[in-house]
């Protein structure tokens, strides 16, 4: 192929060239968007820990409180 069959006559940039750009372009608007998912899952995780942990507690304390009344009705009976 002669050079005028694979340079663009407007701006003289080699078609491959110009593919493999748009084809970068792409990749980089991919890769955009999961970092913006990503950066949002670290915030969901903090907020689903502190959760967890509230319930944990939760959890515990009641268990407590079933033991004590499970004392408590032992000595009633």
């Amino acid at each position: 192929m002669s050079r005028e069959e694979t340079v663009c006559k407007y701006c003289g940039v080699s078609y491959l060239i110009l593919h493999e750009f748009k084809a970068m372009e792409e990749k980089v608007k991919a890769l955009e968007k999961q970092i913006t998912f990503y950066e949002g899952s670290i915030e969901r995780e903090k907020r689903l820990q502190e959760e967890l942990q509230s319930l944990y507690l939760d959890l515990e304390h009641c268990r407590a409180d079933r033991e004590s009344k499970t004392e408590r009705s032992e000595h009633v009976i």
